[in-house]
Protein backbone atom coordinates (compact mmCIF):
# COMPACT_ATOMS: atom_id res chain seq x y z
CA UNK A 1 0.00 0.00 0.00
CA UNK A 2 0.89 2.98 -0.99
CA UNK A 3 2.22 5.70 2.10
CA UNK A 4 1.70 9.15 2.51
CA UNK A 5 4.31 11.51 0.27
CA UNK A 6 4.63 15.06 0.75
CA UNK A 7 5.17 15.87 -3.40
CA UNK A 8 6.14 19.06 -5.40
CA UNK A 9 5.14 19.43 -8.66
CA UNK A 10 7.52 18.17 -11.41
CA UNK A 11 5.88 19.35 -14.14
CA UNK A 12 6.25 22.90 -15.74
CA UNK A 13 3.02 24.53 -16.94
CA UNK A 14 2.56 23.96 -20.85
CA UNK A 15 1.73 27.41 -22.80
CA UNK A 16 2.70 30.67 -24.48
CA UNK A 17 1.40 33.96 -25.88
CA UNK A 18 -0.80 32.36 -28.47
CA UNK A 19 -2.78 29.74 -25.52
CA UNK A 20 -6.47 30.68 -25.66
CA UNK A 21 -7.58 28.16 -22.86
CA UNK A 22 -6.27 27.02 -19.43
CA UNK A 23 -6.88 23.43 -18.91
CA UNK A 24 -6.11 22.31 -15.05
CA UNK A 25 -6.03 19.01 -13.61
CA UNK A 26 -5.18 19.05 -9.39
CA UNK A 27 -1.66 17.03 -9.53
CA UNK A 28 0.07 14.55 -11.76
CA UNK A 29 -0.18 11.23 -11.05
CA UNK A 30 2.09 8.60 -10.49
CA UNK A 31 2.27 7.63 -13.99
CA UNK A 32 2.41 11.55 -15.29
CA UNK A 33 5.46 12.09 -12.95
CA UNK A 34 7.01 9.19 -14.10
CA UNK A 35 6.66 9.94 -17.76
CA UNK A 36 7.27 13.66 -17.24
CA UNK A 37 4.15 15.49 -18.73
CA UNK A 38 0.30 15.80 -17.62
CA UNK A 39 -2.39 12.64 -18.30
CA UNK A 40 0.65 10.15 -18.31
CA UNK A 41 -1.65 7.14 -17.14
CA UNK A 42 -2.19 5.23 -20.42
CA UNK A 43 -5.86 4.72 -19.45
CA UNK A 44 -6.42 8.49 -19.11
CA UNK A 45 -8.55 9.69 -21.69
CA UNK A 46 -7.55 13.28 -22.15
CA UNK A 47 -5.54 12.94 -24.72
CA UNK A 48 -7.94 10.50 -27.07
CA UNK A 49 -10.72 13.16 -26.41
CA UNK A 50 -8.36 16.27 -27.64
CA UNK A 51 -6.82 14.32 -30.49
CA UNK A 52 -10.63 13.61 -31.55
CA UNK A 53 -12.15 16.91 -31.08
CA UNK A 54 -9.61 18.58 -33.28
CA UNK A 55 -8.96 15.35 -35.47
CA UNK A 56 -5.67 14.96 -34.82
CA UNK A 57 -4.26 11.55 -34.21
CA UNK A 58 -3.69 10.88 -30.50
CA UNK A 59 0.02 11.89 -29.18
CA UNK A 60 2.30 9.45 -28.20
CA UNK A 61 5.77 11.21 -27.07
CA UNK A 62 5.77 14.26 -24.93
CA UNK A 63 6.94 16.36 -27.41
CA UNK A 64 3.63 15.54 -29.65
CA UNK A 65 1.55 16.23 -26.90
CA UNK A 66 3.32 19.55 -26.48
CA UNK A 67 3.08 20.17 -29.80
CA UNK A 68 -0.90 19.44 -30.09
CA UNK A 69 -1.61 21.58 -26.98
CA UNK A 70 0.39 24.37 -28.45
CA UNK A 71 -1.12 24.28 -32.26
CA UNK A 72 -4.49 24.53 -30.67
CA UNK A 73 -3.77 27.12 -27.94
CA UNK A 74 -4.51 25.04 -25.06
CA UNK A 75 -2.09 26.01 -22.33
CA UNK A 76 -2.23 23.05 -19.04
CA UNK A 77 -1.19 22.98 -15.91
CA UNK A 78 -2.14 21.80 -12.47
CA UNK A 79 -4.07 23.35 -9.71
CA UNK A 80 -2.01 22.00 -6.80
CA UNK A 81 2.01 22.97 -6.72
CA UNK A 82 2.63 20.76 -3.64
CA UNK A 83 0.28 18.25 -1.12
CA UNK A 84 0.50 15.37 0.93
CA UNK A 85 -1.25 12.50 -1.17
CA UNK A 86 -1.24 8.43 -1.12
CA UNK A 87 -0.43 7.16 -4.56
CA UNK A 88 -2.53 8.89 -6.89
CA UNK A 89 -5.76 8.89 -4.35
CA UNK A 90 -7.41 12.55 -4.61
CA UNK A 91 -9.60 11.88 -1.67
CA UNK A 92 -6.25 12.20 0.22
CA UNK A 93 -4.64 15.38 -0.84
CA UNK A 94 -3.73 17.17 2.43
CA UNK A 95 -1.30 20.21 2.80
CA UNK A 96 -2.06 21.41 -0.53
CA UNK A 97 -0.27 25.02 -1.69
CA UNK A 98 -1.66 25.88 -4.86
CA UNK A 99 0.28 26.32 -8.21
CA UNK A 100 0.56 30.75 -8.92
CA UNK A 101 -1.31 31.18 -12.47
CA UNK A 102 -0.48 34.59 -12.59
CA UNK A 103 2.20 33.89 -15.36
CA UNK A 104 0.39 32.34 -17.52
CA UNK A 105 -2.80 34.79 -17.59
CA UNK A 106 -0.32 37.30 -17.76
CA UNK A 107 1.76 35.81 -20.55
CA UNK A 108 -1.12 34.71 -22.84
CA UNK A 109 -4.28 35.27 -24.23
CA UNK A 110 -6.53 32.98 -21.84
CA UNK A 111 -10.15 33.39 -22.56
CA UNK A 112 -11.38 31.05 -20.52
CA UNK A 113 -10.09 28.57 -17.66
CA UNK A 114 -10.98 24.48 -17.32
CA UNK A 115 -10.96 22.25 -14.64
CA UNK A 116 -10.42 18.25 -15.47
CA UNK A 117 -12.57 16.79 -12.75
CA UNK A 118 -14.52 18.09 -9.74
CA UNK A 119 -11.07 17.33 -7.15
CA UNK A 120 -9.42 19.71 -9.55
CA UNK A 121 -12.33 22.52 -9.20
CA UNK A 122 -12.85 22.33 -5.65
CA UNK A 123 -9.38 23.20 -5.05
CA UNK A 124 -9.58 25.94 -7.68
CA UNK A 125 -12.84 27.33 -6.05
CA UNK A 126 -11.45 27.47 -2.44
CA UNK A 127 -7.80 28.30 -3.38
CA UNK A 128 -7.07 29.71 -6.88
CA UNK A 129 -10.37 31.42 -7.48
CA UNK A 130 -10.02 33.97 -4.71
CA UNK A 131 -6.23 34.69 -5.74
CA UNK A 132 -7.18 35.38 -9.27
CA UNK A 133 -10.22 36.35 -9.27
CA UNK A 134 -11.54 34.59 -12.08
CA UNK A 135 -13.79 31.43 -12.52
CA UNK A 136 -13.72 27.93 -13.71
CA UNK A 137 -15.38 25.75 -15.67
CA UNK A 138 -15.57 22.14 -14.78
CA UNK A 139 -15.96 19.32 -17.06
CA UNK A 140 -15.96 16.03 -16.61
CA UNK A 141 -12.89 13.99 -15.47
CA UNK A 142 -10.68 12.41 -17.61
CA UNK A 143 -9.41 9.38 -15.32
CA UNK A 144 -9.83 6.18 -15.72
CA UNK A 145 -11.46 6.19 -12.27
CA UNK A 146 -14.32 7.71 -14.16
CA UNK A 147 -15.77 4.97 -15.12
CA UNK A 148 -19.34 6.43 -15.16
CA UNK A 149 -18.61 8.53 -18.67
CA UNK A 150 -18.39 6.73 -21.73
CA UNK A 151 -15.28 8.35 -23.68
CA UNK A 152 -17.84 9.62 -26.39
CA UNK A 153 -19.38 11.37 -23.56
CA UNK A 154 -16.63 13.09 -22.22
CA UNK A 155 -15.57 14.10 -26.27
CA UNK A 156 -19.21 15.82 -26.28
CA UNK A 157 -18.73 17.36 -22.92
CA UNK A 158 -15.48 18.47 -23.86
CA UNK A 159 -16.23 20.32 -26.93
CA UNK A 160 -17.20 23.27 -24.89
CA UNK A 161 -13.30 24.23 -25.07
CA UNK A 162 -13.50 24.43 -29.40
CA UNK A 163 -15.24 27.52 -29.20
CA UNK A 164 -12.31 29.04 -27.21
CA UNK A 165 -9.39 28.26 -29.08
CA UNK A 166 -10.46 29.08 -32.61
Amino acid sequence: MAENEKLVHPIPPTFDKTSRILVLGSFPSPKSRESGYFYGHPQNRFWRIIADLFDEEVPKTVEEKYALLQKHHIAAWDVIQSCTIKGASDSSISDVIVNDLRPILEGSEIRQIFVNGKTAYKYFRKYTEPLIGCTAVCLPSTSPANAAWSLSRLIEAWGVIKEYTE
